[in-house]
């Protein structure tokens, strides 16, 4: 089965590329195996050269991969151009942290000389999904290569040139052959890579579902996984919250990427005192995105990536509606080509309705209203998810309190939740283990040997 590429904007057909059959994959993981055996070798001071060198290369051709990245998945140009240019920094980041992170770390025990190393541990398989195509795989790739492992990346089928872009990439950097490979695999053939022995660990971004298969599968051979997985993130809004930085920032935290973020808020959970005038000025500044071409300097909000994510965005709100909630603004598909979904926001929202209990992929904000805020904190807790969240509130107090009272991975005040490399990534619950980005995310994957000299 190719791998095709559709416009979601003009719902044109962009590209095709067809599927490594197994005599391709072998060659594949034969290539990765073997260039592990001399990159383990090379200096990390080398390595970072080498990986400044590909953030140069990215950096010069942004426009160029960034107008890539809206044609295969319909993110805003605006914000394809952001995500690269922050591939560029983290590239730079690592490799002038990298070395530091890895070295011996000194713990006295009594013996001459004592502590832990982190060595490199062999090819990681990583299967990425389309909604940042270049971040998702910079973000695991990067900190991985620096470490000294090598990379198999199985990316969505959706965005095949963003890929391939990749691989090219690192290629042009200077990084040896089978260092990093780009890996055109169907699903049904991820069970065998996994398993394979020349691969010593997995990483996924994706749906809860595929993190299950995945973790059964590595468990079964074990192999060390880490899974960013889904999220419904609560975007609260307490008694002291500024309330005009805080709708501006509540807009932009629903429709970035075209709400196709696992890290954008999701639900607005806003305390009593303050409900009616949150709800009013966010339905009012929501009704005002741009929606339109991904292109567009002035388009706020581009198309879902298919058809089949807006139908099921739209079928989620639908059967949420039919069991009491109601539209504020938006709620239903627009006319015309492209697979577009307005900017929404719904309240009343039924826990048990499709929009009270499953994750919303794409620009639909669900608003609840609680008592105050330890009830806050108790509605943003009642999900089986546990990736981020955010408080909105000039009291210290109050920041501190939900800070500590949230049960996920990350906690931003004040501000829209973001990934960085300078912090630690990832969630609790349904949303995953393990964290990406800063120094926790090079050593996921490294063994932390323990040397003792008496």
């Amino acid at each position: 089965m190719p791998f095709i590429s559709i416009n979601p904007y003009t719902e044109q057909f962009v590209s095709q590329y067809e599927a490594l059959d197994s005599n391709g994959i072998e060659d594949a993981l034969a290539r990765s195996a073997s260039a592990y055996q001399a990159w383990r070798q090379v200096d990390v001071k080398q390595r970072a050269e080498w990986m400044n060198r590909a953030g140069e290369l990215l950096e010069g051709e942004i426009p160029v991969i960034a107008e890539l990245m809206t044609r295969e998945m319909g993110k805003t140009f605006a914000a394809a151009k952001g995500e690269a240019a922050k591939c560029a920094l983290t590239m730079r980041y690592y490799a002038e942290h990298a070395p530091a992170m890895l070295e011996n770390e000194i713990i006295a025990s009594g013996a001459a000389h004592s502590g832990v190393r982190f060595d490199s541990t062999g090819p990681i398989f990583a299967i990425m999904p389309w909604n940042f195509p270049l971040w998702q795989v910079v973000r695991f790739a990067v900190p991985s290569l620096m470490a000294g492992n090598v990379a198999l990346v199985k990316h969505a089928p959706n965005v095949p040139g963003c890929a391939l872009y990749l691989e090219d990439l690192f290629a042009r950097a200077g990084f040896a052959e089978g260092v990093y490979t780009n890996l055109f695999v169907e699903v049904d053939q991820v069970p065998s890579i996994i398993a394979d022995s020349r691969v010593v660990g997995v990483t996924l971004t994706g749906s809860e579902q595929a993190g299950r298969a995945v973790a059964e599968l590595a468990g079964r051979h074990l192999k060390k996984c880490v899974l960013e997985l889904g999220g419904s993130d609560a975007f609260i809004v307490a008694s002291s919250a500024d309330m005009d930085r805080t709708i501006a920032h509540a807009v932009t935290a629903r429709i970035q990427n075209n709400g196709q973020a696992c890290i954008a808020a999701k639900r607005f959970i806003v305390v009593a005192d303050r409900s009616e005038e949150f709800v009013e000025r966010f339905v009012e500044e929501m009704s005002q995105v741009n929606t339109g071409d991904p292109m567009d300097p002035a388009t706020d909000l581009g198309p879902l990536v298919s058809k089949a994510q807006r139908d099921l965005l739209a079928a989620q709100v639908s059967a949420s509606v039919e069991m009491g909630a109601l539209v504020r603004t938006g709620g239903s598909s627009l006319e015309g080509s492209g697979f577009f979904y307005p900017a929404t926001v719904l309240t009343d929202v039924p826990a048990r309705s499709r929009a009270g209990s499953e994750e919303l992929f794409g620009p639909v904000a669900v608003v609840q209203v609680a008592r105050e805020l330890e009830h806050a904190i108790e509605l943003a807790n009642a999900t089986p998810w546990g990736l981020s969240g955010s408080i909105w509130a000039v009291d210290q107090g109050e920041i501190d309190t939900v800070i500590e009272g949230l049960d996920v991975g990350m906690v931003f005040a004040n501000a829209i939740v973001a990934s960085m490399p300078e912090l630690p990534f990832g969630g609790t619950k349904g949303s995953g283990f393990g964290r990406e980005l800063s120094v926790s995310g090079l050593r996921e994957f490294t063994n932390a040997k323990t040397y003792y000299v008496a």
